[in-house]
């Protein structure tokens, strides 16, 4: 079992790792919509949420050995249902045909207020 941490991904923001590679897979923690150079939280636009999002879980997983079109699983947790057209777009887009198995799910809060977490998990 190997702990990923890179540097250009934002930092966890719990006593947890950013990702963990184990038996062929990289299982990736819920990622928040964090600009790593800035530090900002992307809020009140689902699209560049998104965006930051993939972006950071795509450098996450180049450190693991990974890529997003090795995707396998991927759970999203999002705060308003009616932004998941906008979502899905951006989604589509960034992964550009891959379609990994996924599930999103509306709910009532998130850390630090975010509008959008996902976690995935991918083949190494």
């Amino acid at each position: 079992m190997e702990f990923i941490n890179p540097s250009n991904a934002p930092k966890a923001v719990g006593p947890y790792s950013i990702a963990v590679k184990s038996n062929g897979f990289v299982f990736v923690s819920g990622q928040l919509p964090i600009v790593v150079e800035t530090g900002e939280l992307i809020k009140g636009d689902i699209k560049r949420a998104t965006e930051v999002i993939i972006k950071n879980m795509e450098n996450i997983l180049k450190e693991a050995g990974s890529s997003l079109d090795k995707l396998v699983k991927v759970n999203v947790y999002i705060r308003d249902m009616s932004k998941f057209s906008e979502f899905n777009e951006i989604y589509e887009k960034l992964l550009n045909g891959h379609k990994p198995a996924r599930a999103v799910v509306e709910v009532s809060n998130l850390p630090k207020d975010s509008d959008i977490e996902i976690e995935a998990v991918a083949e190494v």
